[in-house]
């Protein structure tokens, strides 16, 4: 499998984020939607964007019959539909997660480096749709706050702090201590404005039950929608064989691949972990989402693997 363009599946530079501004365009309405693409038996209920009445007119050859403004129609005698606008400059606040938990890769990208480029992507989509772009970056010990603005240097601001974000916690010899996911929870309840889309994207290794209640208060104002970051071998999909040590950001152990008892409870972990944010989406009504990094985004947003 070939890596992303302008990407070496560990580092982050400019070029490969900048690379979705021109892919987004497959994504932009009415052709289809990216989350509407990325819907799948996670999906807990359809909430799009806000419409807001515009004027109306004659119907014409192709409109939807759904739209017909059957008042007018008869009262003119001929038949008229209803026009409608998108609600602009809407709030999008992504949270991204950097942290160390995030950078393992077992075959193409770091987990970090996929959380990335979805949020490259969803960014450009939202600049282009006339969204106002924020967003905070877990780093595990730290958060970088970037406020919603309208404006492509905010993007770029984004973009350039999850580039030093992902340099910074490759250089550290000694990781630091990882914070709990409910710091950053509280954090991203501040930072959202009222009515804001929240996309939170992360492989949610740090959630825990008891952050229920923090996601409900952010759901309460706002959209919010989950997108799981995962690893194949987390799924104890790998084709070695043998011992190999395996760390996280608390420790360091190791495993024998060659055992399928090692295999599968690997997937027990990551199906029990995958279980929570089910019940998460259920209970909460957010839609939920995977996505691998042992892919390129576009091949599966594609679907063409």
């Amino acid at each position: 499998m070939e890596l992303p363009a302008y990407s070496n599946g560990v580092t982050l530079g400019l070029k490969e984020l900048l690379f979705y501004k021109q892919q987004c365009v497959a994504w932009l309405p009415p052709a289809r939607s990216l989350w509407s693409t990325m819907a799948g038996q996670h999906q807990s209920r359809k909430l799009g964007r806000g419409m807001d009445f515009s004027e109306v007119r004659q119907y014409q050859a192709g409109d939807d019959i759904r739209t017909i403004d059957w008042r007018v129609t008869a009262r003119t005698g001929k038949p008229h539909t209803k026009l409608f606008s998108e609600e602009r400059e809407k709030p999008v606040v992504i949270y991204v997660d950097l942290s160390a938990n995030m950078h393992m890769g077992s075959r193409l990208l770091l987990k970090s480096v996929q959380a990335a480029h979805i949020a490259a992507l969803i960014s450009w989509l939202s600049f282009t749709q006339k969204d106002r772009i924020g967003a905070l970056i877990d780093l595990g010990d730290r958060q970088i706050e970037i406020k919603p603005k309208s404006h492509q240097s905010g993007i770029l601001t984004m973009l350039q702090k999850m580039i030093e974000g992902q340099a910074e916690i490759l250089q550290q010899t000694n990781r630091n201590e990882v914070n709990s996911m409910a710091e950053s929870l509280v954090a991203l309840n501040r930072l959202a404005p009222k009515g804001s889309e929240v996309i939170v994207i992360s492989d949610y290794t740090r959630y825990h039950d008891d952050m229920t209640s923090l996601f409900n208060q952010l759901r309460q104002h706002n959209l919010v929608r989950l997108i799981q970051i995962y690893d194949p071998l987390e799924r104890g999909e790998t084709s070695f064989r043998g011992v190999e040590s395996v760390s996280d950001s608390r420790q360091t152990r190791w495993l024998n691949f060659s055992a399928g008892k090692t295999r599968s409870g690997i997937k027990k972990a990551f199906e029990t972990q995958k279980d929570r944010l089910e019940l998460l989406s259920r209970t909460q009504g957010i839609p939920y989402t995977q996505l691998s990094c042992g892919l390129p985004l576009l091949t599966q947003l594609s679907g063409k693997f």
